[in-house]
């Protein structure tokens, strides 16, 4: 038996340059972090089995993974050329739709667990690679390279997306004080509300191919994410909350399906309540509401008191350090 893990995550900056229609023109620039939410895949070889059986949300039995009707877990089957009859399960700590990339994280960690069943190593880059080619590629989904690549590093990673499509990756620089004080400054509220991704990231790629204004809004997105970087590299926390804020307000503008009424008024009420900036997290219209709230004057409490009053529930989060690994190989 054989399980593998891959974290979850979140971008501090720069999110959305990741987009093909962007980043092959322009070159993209995310800074991210991995959470401790995880995608869990278990592979079994039972003794005496004749189909295919994978199980997600529902449960297939077939011959061959041709037949498969999860595009994703299909592409990985054939790409790893893995024909045995074995039994799939996956499983993850927060439902898909809530913008934390639990599409490359799933992926991630079926490659792993396909690669390790066939005793392969493979790299970490040539691993976030193939979990790209089969989601954008094979899968033809309207996705970048970020939530592969952070379900693979892990970390507080910095991607620097070329207009090739090739990524360099490279840790953050940041020290053990800033990381526990953002830590204890970040916080995350669930709206209630899933939602596809495909819809929103569509939305922005047609923006950035036929709209001035959104194309501006994403070179004013990647500059904030080098802003960020800067930011954090030398402790300015409050210069990085409300840089946050500022990122919110130009994301918004990039897509009609960003935010709604209601959550524009969520996140109103966070910012009164003491936070410098947060944002939907993700491809946005729904998911998770993130805020940065220093500790000081009562903030945290007022925020937390302001949530509550919209029906939000609290997410706890640490970071995650380690990316994609296997977790038990008996």
């Amino acid at each position: 038996m054989l399980v593998t893990r891959a974290p979850l995550r979140f971008s501090l900056g720069g999110g959305g340059t990741d987009i093909p229609t962007y980043a092959n023109q322009f070159g993209g620039f995310i800074l991210s972090v991995a959470i401790n939410k995880y995608v869990y895949i278990n592979l079994n070889k039972p003794n005496i089995s004749d189909v295919l059986r994978v199980k997600y949300s529902r449960t297939e039995e077939v011959e061959n993974p041709d037949q498969l009707q999860h595009e994703l877990v299909k592409g990985a089957l054939k790409l790893t050329g893995v024909y045995d009859k074995i039994e799939i399960s996956a499983m993850a700590d927060v439902p898909s739709g809530t913008g934390l990339g639990s599409s490359g994280s799933f992926l991630a960690a079926l490659l792993m667990a396909l690669h390790t069943y066939k005793r392969q190593h493979v790299p970490p880059i040539d691993l976030a690679e193939e979990a790209c080619r089969i989601e954008m590629d094979i899968a033809g989904k309207p996705v970048g390279k970020h939530d592969q690549y952070l379900a693979v590093f892990g970390g507080f990673t910095c991607l620097d997306i070329q207009t090739d499509g090739s990524v360099k990756v490279s840790p953050l620089k940041i020290d053990f004080h800033c990381t526990e004080e953002l830590r204890n400054n970040l916080f995350f509220f669930y709206t209630g509300v899933r939602r596809d991704s495909s819809l929103v990231l569509a939305d922005q790629a047609v923006g950035v191919a036929s709209n001035q204004q959104v194309l501006e809004g994403f070179h004013q997105i990647k500059e904030i994410g080098y802003q960020v970087k800067t930011c954090l590299e030398r402790g300015d926390l409050d210069g990085f909350g409300k840089l946050l804020n500022r990122h919110w307000e130009i994301k918004k503008q990039t897509s009609t399906q960003m935010t709604k009424t209601a959550l524009d008024k969520v996140y109103e009420d966070g910012i009164a309540s003491g936070a410098l900036g947060g944002k939907l997290i993700g491809a946005g219209g729904g998911g998770f509401m993130m805020f940065y709230c220093p500790s000081d004057g009562g903030r945290q409490r007022r925020l937390r008191q302001a949530m509550n009053e919209h029906g939000l529930k609290e997410m706890l989060v640490d970071f995650d350090l380690e990316g994609t690994k296997v977790v038990i190989n008996i």
